[in-house]
């Protein structure tokens, strides 16, 4: 099981939100590059990026303190990153600067075509980021529900070659009540590709709960409020998933 330590990206800060709301935040830290530094020290194997201005403006905003976090980073450990990216160009740019994923969401519901053309032109560089509420896709920096379920969108951008999906329970995101679990083993079921959890991690027993089902397909956690409260010691939670993980 993959423990991936999440930087949010607001005015350049390193922050955590509740439930997607950009008016409650709080900040952890001003300095992305530490912040980066700090979860590789802790024995992180991936970082999750999201550029939270981004994705609310619908275009790259935060990409000055990106560019910082790649260069501590270096070639470490890959990089994820979401928000804001609606074009192929930008998707070039970030891979360009190191990037070694694109996280691509609201953009693939309402365009789905740019999914599929962005899977083409960058085979194993694209995730796509599905959030949701009762089973129902939830778009534009979660301030739209949508019709969509999320396993039929899954299968179909699956199909259309993306590396993995993330799923967020929106209701549960930076509430510290829980993951999830039998939603996101319902959408890992369903698909042969990897499936990352995310959204409301609290503590161990939630690490535990999720090796138990990694046999299914979920193959990693997102880590956000959590491990900047302390309700979550990141390095002893990831050495105990790979005490349980399947190897």
């Amino acid at each position: 099981m993959l423990l991936i330590p999440a930087i949010d990206l607001k005015d350049g800060h390193c922050v955590r939100l509740e439930q997607g709301d950009m008016r409650a935040s709080t900040t952890f830290s001003e300095d992305p590059g530490a912040m980066a530094r700090r979860w590789l020290d802790a024995g992180a194997r991936r970082l999750h990026l999201v550029d939270l201005n981004g994705a609310f403006a619908g275009r790259p905003i935060n990409e000055v303190a990106v560019k910082a976090i790649l260069r501590e980073v270096g070639e470490e450990i890959p990089v994820q990153l979401g928000g804001g990216i609606r074009d192929l160009d930008t998707i070039e740019r970030y891979l360009d600067d190191g990037l070694s994923y694109v996280i691509i969401g609201t953009a693939a519901v309402k365009k789905p075509g740019f999914l599929k053309d962005a899977c083409t032109a960058f085979p194993g560089h694209i995730i796509v980021g599905l959030d949701a509420k009762d089973g129902k896709v939830a778009t534009d920096g979660w301030s739209k529900l949508t019709g969509h379920e999320v396993v039929d969108l899954a299968r179909k951008f699956e199909d259309y070659g993306v590396e993995g999906v993330i799923y967020t329970d929106i209701g549960r995101d930076g509430m510290l009540t829980g993951i999830n679990i039998e939603a996101t083993v319902k959408l890992a079921q369903a698909l042969s590709i990897p499936v990352i959890a995310s959204g409301g991690l609290s503590d161990i027993a939630d690490i535990e709960r999720l090796c138990a089902v990694e046999f299914e397909g979920v193959r990693g956690v997102i880590c956000g409020r959590s491990i900047y409260t302390g309700a979550l010691d990141f390095a002893v939670a990831q050495r105990r998933a790979d005490e349980l993980g399947l190897g």
